[in-house]
């Protein structure tokens, strides 16, 4: 797999990502034989940006990185977020971006990840009772300690992104962008990563599984899965969202590579990196296939064509969780 720069601030990763929230939460059962033999894998396979957070599990996520790394720290570039605050008993608290919390809150992901850095560092949901420049300015401290190499934020709107930028450069924003999402081409936020030179990590690239094509009805959730609230995926809301990766499931077919691979390669094409999660080898394998697939100018036209900005019906997230983005 190709390498490429993560931003400006000389952070490079593979063109593909992993990430690894589903092997701890969300997403139904886990499995962690299979998951620590995925994260092998994915190293194997070239695979260097490894993505967790403190709130996965809360902790079993980081945790888990954590016993995958062991004796191999320098294979990846660790990936993991502060801003949301759960005490050490893992009780939500909710937003928390004062310098404080990022503080402690570091030192505590350091602990269960079992390393002396986090490579990068984001500021997981912007709290708006705090300035973007007093929690920057904590995550920039943490640099200057050299207990983080690079800092980022999640969900942010270009003014915040502007102002975050200018306290300590910024490697990467991540945030959700994929054939089901393309609001950041929309709204301002990938204009300002372009012109700043920031970095752009998409999650959930394949719409939260609904892009593979494998999902066909809500039943394909385990009960304990999350999307069986996400409004993509609750009545009319899902019959309207599986027509649209009908279309994409043809041009997939057109092309000879699988419906992720399109939707993958396309988000590459982007000049985003990706990380698809994934808690298995066989999907991990199908997805890293995609930095193969090279995507013309006619598959942009045909794709633009069935997916565009807006085809898809329904919020990303149910209004509790609505309201945290775009900070």
């Amino acid at each position: 797999m190709e390498m490429r720069a993560l931003g400006g601030q000389g952070l490079e990763v593979g063109a593909e990502g992993l990430g690894l929230m589903g092997m701890s939460a969300h997403y139904g059962a886990t499995d962690e034989t299979e998951s620590l033999a995925t994260i092998d894998r994915a190293l194997e396979l070239g695979v260097t940006l490894l993505d967790t957070a403190e709130g996965y599990g809360p902790f079993l996520n980081e945790q888990l990185l954590g016993k995958a790394l062991a004796g191999r720290r320098d294979a990846a570039v660790v990936a993991t977020k502060t801003g949301v605050e759960f005490t050490d008993e893992g009780a939500l608290r909710g937003q928390n971006g004062s310098p404080e919390y990022i503080r402690s809150s570091a030192d505590r992901s350091l602990r269960h990840l079992g390393t002396d850095h986090i490579d990068l560092y984001y500021l997981h949901r912007v709290d708006p009772n705090v300035p973007i420049e007093e929690s920057v300015g904590a995550m920039a401290e943490l640099v200057a300690a050299g207990k983080v190499r690079h800092i980022g934020l999640c969900e942010a709107a270009p003014a915040t992104i502007a102002r975050a930028h200018a306290v300590h450069p910024l490697a990467a924003v991540q945030t959700e962008y994929s054939l089901f999402e393309r609001g950041i081409e929309y709204d301002g936020v990938l204009d300002t990563l372009r012109d700043l030179g920031i970095g752009l990590v998409a999650y959930s690239p394949l719409g939260r599984g609904f892009l593979s094509g494998a999902i066909t009805t809500p039943d394909d959730f385990a009960a304990d899965d999350f999307r069986r609230t996400d409004p993509r995926f609750l009545g009319e809301n899902f019959d309207r969202n599986l027509a649209v990766v009908e279309q994409v499931r043809r041009l997939a077919k057109e092309k000879g590579v699988t419906p992720s691979q399109l939707a993958l390669a396309w988000t590459l094409r982007q000049g985003a990196v990706p990380i698809p999660g994934t808690k298995r080898r066989r999907y991990l394998e199908e997805n890293i296939a995609a930095t193969a697939v090279t995507i013309t100018d006619a598959d942009l036209a045909a794709i633009d064509e069935v997916a565009p900005h807006g085809i898809v019906s329904g919020d990303r997230y149910a209004p509790e969780l609505m309201r945290t983005l775009n900070g």
